[in-house]
């Protein structure tokens, strides 16, 4: 450590650090309510116009609701910065958590907490909004068990409150690396409930709006509470500043790319025209947060330019001073974000039920004019197909950049998975398949059946372990080691072992259809989401055991592998009958209020789809057959190279041939031979 690193370290820890640490967190938190307060009073949030006679819910629930919900999201955000500090940002020894990393999970441990209670008041003051009445009145009454527990928003916050407290719960208890990223990766998932109850539910597309607003939430937690925890980091000294800042300053620039375009399709989807932007108090807030986007894209971009080289030179005050300002504008950008939510956007011009439902007019008869040219555009899908063909040619490029050669059979069997995905999932298949349950069987079936078996063959784990650089620091923890521990984690293990992977291939396919739970997820969009992850999930499970060529938690013998696709694929065949023999239709109350009037029946065309189900088998079960067979050949070619190298090098060591058979052969030959001339 050099002495200016030495100087600044000793200035900053102790009463000094902790000062200064309260000094920013007083100025973050009263930028956010300042932020807040001014967008209430310019909106006129602060002071509706109240009719005599209807209910009022008073100044206190008024201001508390969005204070409550400013707490929520600081406490959730935060809650996020600390493990992501403790369990990426921070280098790690061998799985394990070292001492600061340990204290930040500690607090995230409060943050949780406080997370939890901060979700409650919401709760009370939402529903204090919601029936008209002051606090005092709701919180004497029994209708908060009734908003928890049977009203979407309240369902939302009763989640948020347990999730929080099972994090506060787990994470005091929590020392290595992977229990820390468990954690993380249940606090972003708590975030979303709330965000998708509000107006997203209500915007004309609601799909892609839906998905904006998860995928803006997951992007801007780690950049807001990764920078925040950063700040704490430096102003009280804390080691390995210079290596979290590099980490942070990489991931920040995704997470800005992110946050523009997910905030960019969000409003899109909520509206209609330009000039609503500047005509609308929903309009002008969101011109609002996208200046203080613009501000954070300079100030990012001067710390990549000059900040992260002066920290490198032992200068950690430069950091403090930019990360400060930078916060400041991100605090005040939440608080224009809670009055935005509690801003109702505007008016959508009337639409029929079917819009209201699908997001978009209902297709004509379908046709295969239709199914070519209706184009739907999914972020959802195209964003995981974006990330799919990016990362594996990103993959494919650093090997070809390092003088290393990958299989062109395995990319090409890739990219043919990956455009497969995109047709099924934005193709006018994805229109139809909302509307017709044909379609959506034939989707089904793509994505579970076909799609998997080429990307399965394109060997992306092993792409990955070669393209990834191993972590600088020894025991430390990159994308390669994180991926090598889940390889080898006992969940991959236990759902990589041939009799899970097909029970979970075959059994989901009777519980979706013939419970009553595939008509609440044709519902709404996340459903829809759920679905498409779960067929591909499921599929890529099932026949990385049959065909995979990445390594596999277990070895299965190329037989045994057989025997499982003959006996799994008549499941299919039996559940495609089961759908042509039911007299009922599933999900009827999704399909009548579509208001259809063309083509078959609901039931005929359940009918049709049972008898794609029935006879879709055919062709992955080729393409499988055709696969297994090139791999067992070149299995068995393999091992008689090897025998053949062995038998060589035994040769070379006792002067035979290597073969213990053949040599006793010869050994009787030539006795016979000198038998011959003896006589």
């Amino acid at each position: 450590m050099s002495k200016v690193e030495r100087a600044g370290r000793a200035a900053q820890t102790g009463p000094a650090g902790t000062a200064r640490t309260t000094r920013l967190v007083l100025a973050a938190a009263g930028a956010a309510v300042a932020a807040l307060a001014i967008a209430m009073i310019a909106g006129g949030a602060a002071s509706p116009r109240i009719i005599p006679g209807l209910p009022d819910e008073g100044t206190v629930s008024r201001w508390g609701l969005p204070l409550s919900k400013l707490a929520m999201n600081a406490a959730g955000v935060l809650t996020v910065g600390t493990l992501l500090a403790a369990t990426t940002l921070l280098p790690s020894d061998k799985g394990l958590l070292g001492k600061t990393a340990l204290d930040y999970v500690k607090a995230a441990s409060w943050l949780a907490l406080a997370w939890a209670g901060a979700a409650v008041a919401t709760m009370v003051f939402n529903l204090s909004d919601a029936l008209g009445q002051p606090v005092i009145e709701v919180l004497g009454a029994n209708e908060l068990t009734s908003y928890a527990s049977q009203v979407s928003q309240g369902i939302a916050l009763t989640l948020v409150v347990l999730f929080a407290m099972a994090i506060a719960l787990f994470a005091r208890g929590a020392i290595t690396v992977g229990a820390g990223g468990g954690l993380l990766l249940l606090a972003l998932v708590t975030l979303l409930p709330p965000a998708l109850t509000g107006h997203v539910s209500s915007a004309p597309n609601h799909d892609l709006a839906t998905t904006g607003v998860a995928v803006h939430l997951l992007v801007l937690a780690p950049w807001v509470g990764g920078l925040a925890v950063l700040c704490v980091h430096a102003l009280r000294g804390r080691p390995h500043l210079e290596v979290a800042a590099t980490r942070f300053s990489t991931m920040a620039l995704w997470c800005f790319v992110g946050v523009g375009l997910s905030g960019l399709f969000s409003t899109v989807a909520r509206l209609t025209s330009v000039a609503e932007l500047f005509t609308s108090a929903y309009g002008l807030m969101l011109v609002a947060k996208t200046a203080a986007f613009a501000a954070l894209g300079v100030i990012g971009w001067w710390h990549r330019r000059r900040t992260l080289p002066r920290l490198a030179a032992g200068v950690p005050g430069a950091f403090v001073r930019f990360a400060s300002c930078e916060l400041l504008v991100m605090f005040a950008a939440a608080g224009l974000a809670v009055v935005l939510s509690r801003t109702a956007p505007p008016v959508p011009p009337q639409v029929d039920r079917a819009f209201e439902l699908l997001g978009y007019p209902l297709p004509p008869e379908i046709s295969p004019a239709g199914l070519a040219s209706l184009w739907w555009f999914d972020l959802f899908s195209a964003t995981l197909v974006a990330l799919l063909a990016g990362l594996y040619l990103a993959g494919v490029v650093r090997l070809a950049r390092r003088g290393d050669s990958w299989p062109h059979g395995r990319t090409a069997a890739w990219f043919t998975g990956v455009l497969i995905l995109l047709l099924a999932t934005q193709s006018g298949v994805a229109r139809y398949a909302k509307v017709l349950f044909s379609v959506h069987m034939a989707e089904h079936m793509t994505l579970s059946m076909l799609v998997p078996i080429f990307l399965v063959l394109g060997a992306p784990v092993t792409l990955a372990l070669r393209a990834l650089r191993p972590a600088v620091r020894r025991g430390d923890r990159g994308p390669r080691e994180w991926l090598t521990t889940i390889l080898h984690s006992r969940f991959v293990r236990f759902v990589g072992h041939p009799a899970i992977a097909t029970a979970i291939f075959v059994v989901s396919t009777y519980t979706l259809y013939f419970t009553p739970l595939f008509g609440s997820a044709m519902q709404e969009h996340l459903g829809h989401i759920a679905m498409t992850v779960h067929f591909l999930l499921s599929g890529t499970l099932f026949f990385w055991v049959i065909v995979g060529v990445d390594p596999a938690p277990h070895k299965v013998p190329h037989v045994a592998r057989l025997i499982i696709l003959f006996v799994t694929m008549p499941f299919h065949a039996f559940f495609g009958i089961a759908l042509m023999s039911m007299g009922t239709v599933i999900a009827a109350q999704w399909y009548d209020q579509l208001g259809r009037t063309w083509g078959a029946s609901a039931i005929a065309d359940q009918q049709t789809g049972g008898a794609i189900a029935w006879g879709f088998g055919e062709i992955p079960t080729l393409i499988v057959l055709i696969a297994l067979a090139l791999q067992w050949w070149r299995a068995d070619d393999r091992r008689a190279r090897q025998s053949d190298r062995r038998a060589d090098a035994a040769a070379a060591r006792t002067g035979g041939t290597g073969d213990a058979r053949l040599d006793a052969y010869n050994d009787y030959l030539a006795k016979l031979n000198r038998r011959d001339r003896a006589e």
